[in-house]
């Protein structure tokens, strides 16, 4: 009897920018290189191959912890930058290799323009296709890049706020 093939997950997570524009939110994600200036949980990342915001470079992505032993551990990830639309504020990656237990991994970032009652801004939507992850569900995962946009989008209104009052 073949085994079955289990479905690949699917989900997505977003937060609101306010104050802040497309225009002002896209040079930050557009340069590949420096997600570790936006995300918390990303100690170390830069460039390996190709030119950064250009389709088919590579960015080197790792942290470090204490496994409770006094052991440290360093996990990474190599991504590939596989699309980027410079009208649409839209860039994708996959992991091509990676000691995360990701197998097949592609994300979408896209930056969305909004208007609300509390101004205009910017909705920022982290999409992600993967195989099935040992040891986690697909709702603890989401939940997990629900913490890390919400600390993205910290990081960024802090640098932006920054920017303006200078």
């Amino acid at each position: 009897m073949a085994s079955e093939v289990e479905k690949k997950w699917e989900g997505g997570v977003s937060a609101k920018l306010t104050g802040f524009k497309v225009d002002h939110i896209w040079p930050l994600l557009e340069y590949f290189f420096n997600i570790h200036k936006w995300v918390s949980v990303v100690e170390t990342c830069y460039g390996v191959e190709g030119t950064s915001g250009q389709p088919g470079c590579i960015q080197y992505c790792a942290s470090t912890s204490d496994t409770g032993s006094g052991e440290t551990v360093t996990k990474w990830d190599l991504e590939k930058l596989v699309d980027i639309d410079r009208v649409d504020r839209c860039l994708s990656y996959e992991f091509v290799d990676n000691n995360l237990d990701y197998g097949s991994y592609m994300a979408t970032m896209k930056l969305l323009p909004f208007e609300s009652s509390e101004g205009e801004g910017t909705e920022f939507v982290w999409s992600v296709v993967l195989d099935p992850v040992e040891g986690w569900t697909l709702v603890g995962l989401v939940s997990y890049y629900y913490s890390i946009m919400q600390g993205m989008t910290q990081q960024m209104n802090q640098a932006l706020g920054a920017a303006k009052e200078n």
